[in-house]
């Protein structure tokens, strides 16, 4: 019973994710002369602290290995804030006493924006019988793609210079705003998040 459970609540993590990845892409034929890269369900189990299982997690990644520089991606990187300007952080959090929160962006690869064509087989379990022959057209990045992260950082960094956010000119990843005597600080590093400032903004 505890098998087949665990089958079921698979499937339906694998429909959730795939409901999250839908406006992410569409069938569409084959476009002449590209290329189809593959990609695959990455199944996690989280563990209470006495062992039991609390949820399953299932991931749809691409397999971005099979991309070609200069084809299917360009330049590529990951924001990463520098180690100095999280110490200049915590110290000023402290000295200030500003308000102070760290938070994990779950599905934070999946807001970028594709400026390439991209295409990939249907996902496994989710073929569609009567569109068989049709490929996934990518809109946006899917976790597992060499440029996910870029584009990431720039959906990231174009939203919060819209609210009012200043990069700073030593750390790319460093954002500020201020207002009167108020401030918010906000410190991206990949998918993660440290953000301090004044109680109320």
């Amino acid at each position: 019973m505890r098998s087949r459970y665990s089958i079921m609540e698979r499937s339906h993590r694998r429909r959730d994710e795939l409901s999250h990845a839908d406006h992410h892409m569409t069938l569409v034929d084959l476009p002449k002369g590209a290329k189809i890269i593959g990609n695959k369900w990455v199944l996690r189990k989280n563990l209470n602290p006495d062992g039991s299982i609390a949820k399953y997690k299932a991931r749809l990644v691409a397999k971005g290995f099979t991309q070609v520089s200069g084809v299917d991606y360009f330049d590529i990187y990951s924001s990463v804030c520098h180690y100095a300007t999280i110490r200049i952080l915590l110290a000023l959090a402290s000295i200030e006493y500003y308000t102070f929160y760290q938070m994990d962006v779950k599905t934070a690869f999946l807001n970028g924006d594709l400026t390439e064509e991209i295409c990939m087989h249907q996902p496994e379990g989710f073929f569609i019988e009567d569109l068989k022959n049709k490929v996934c057209k990518l809109i946006m990045s899917l976790y597992g793609l060499k440029q996910a992260p870029k584009m990431w950082h720039e959906k990231f960094d174009t939203c919060v210079k819209d609210l009012s956010f200043k990069s700073s000119l030593s750390d790319k990843c460093l954002y500020v705003r201020t207002s009167a005597n108020k401030v918010v600080i906000i410190c991206l590093y990949v998918d993660d998040m440290l953000s301090l400032g004044t109680d109320q903004f």
